[in-house]
Parts: structure tokens; sequence; C-alpha cells
């Protein structure tokens, strides 16, 4: 039977593709920011598209910072952060001033330098697999996939899983034990990432890192 998945409601992005990303694989994935369903699941996702400090702000409003803490951090349930869910986990973000982020990981979130390129980073772009992490299984190095930001992941790799190209070399993905994260957009990556959301739904658990 599938995991109990809730994709969290804050207010940012367009949730129900995401949705049915996971029921396009089969398993269903409920949508709710209510913390007793969020305290039920097995699995927690948190997308977005946006500004950091309004995520942030919704995020404190409905009071699912210090669940969400509780959940992950604490009762280290299985979590997929993604695109601005991922900068979420960081320590702080640089986009409309100085913001605290989760702070599940070391890292700050800056804005691509100047460098001929359009700002943002709009379209398809390789990912080139660091360390190991169990949601690319079945998926070749340096696929492709879809991608919208203006800022990104700046930190150490020692969490890195995924690298790509664009001006710089940019941290694309993350695993720091039960805490997965992706730049990119699964739910519109077409066979790779429906994989991706596959495999999130398969885990049972993940060894320590």
């Amino acid at each position: 039977m599938s995991a109990n998945i809730v994709i969290i409601d804050y207010g940012m992005g367009n949730l129900r593709s995401v949705q049915k990303a996971f029921e396009h694989i089969g398993t269903d994935a409920i949508i709710s920011n209510d913390p007793a369903i969020i305290q039920n699941a097995s699995k927690l996702v948190l997308p977005g598209v946006g500004a950091f400090k309004d995520a942030m702000h919704n995020l404190n409003a409905l009071g699912l910072v210090d669940l969400l803490n509780n959940e992950v951090i604490e009762k280290k349930k299985l979590f997929l952060g993604i695109c601005l869910g991922m900068q979420l986990i960081a320590t702080k973000s640089y986009e409309f001033g100085e913001t605290a982020g989760l702070g599940w990981i070391d890292a700050d979130i800056v804005r691509f330098a100047e460098s001929g390129l359009k700002i943002p980073h709009v379209g398809w772009n390789s990912v080139a697999f660091a360390n190991p992490s169990p949601i690319f299984e079945g998926i070749p190095d340096n696929s492709d996939f879809y991608f919208v930001h203006s800022y990104y992941f700046n930190a150490d790799r020692q969490y890195a899983t995924g690298i790509t190209e664009y001006g710089c070399e940019f941290i694309s993905s993350v695993q720091k034990e039960n805490i997965f994260a992706t730049q990119f957009h699964p739910e519109k990556s077409q066979k790779h990432g429906l994989k991706i959301i596959e495999n999130f739904a398969n885990l049972e658990s993940v060894s320590p890192c």
C-alpha cells in the first residue's frame, strides 16, 4: 500500500501539478496545511514557486515552521522539497533582502551573477550526479530536468546529489538523511521527473549519511 503523502499547502505555487504527478504513478497524495493531517503523514512534500520572503511569511503565519521542524527534523519523516521548497530548507536567502529559512542545511540562496545568460534560468538543463541518492535510482547521469529560478542553493557540496551548469556550477539537488530536495521541477520533467516522484513514493526509509 502506498505511503500517506501530504503536499504542504502554504499558498505558493501550483500544488495540483505535483499531486497529478503522484497520481500518474498510481500514488495518492493529499494537499493540506491541516496540522493533524500533516502529523499523520509518513512523507511530506514542499513544492513552491515565488519569492522566498513570501514563502517564509506564509509558513510562519500558518504555524507550519515549528510543525515541519518537529515532523522532519525530530521525527525524521521523509521529505521532498521542490524548487522554492528546496531553497526554503537553507539557512537564509538574499532575495528581496535577507530572510531566514528553515535552516535544515547550511546554505545561502543567492542570485545568479550576470554572465550574459538570461535570468531567470528557465527550461531544460542537465543534472550531473554527485553523491548517490535513492531518488535518482534508474535515471541516467546527466539527464535533463526542467528549471525555473533566478536564485540558487549556494553551499558546501557535502549534501549535493546533483550539479548543474548555468553560467556557474550550482547545486541542483541535495539529500541530508531523510531530507531530499531538487531545484528543478520533477513534476514538469516528463519521464525522468516522474521516476523521481516514483522513487520518493516508494522509499521506506533511508540510512543516515
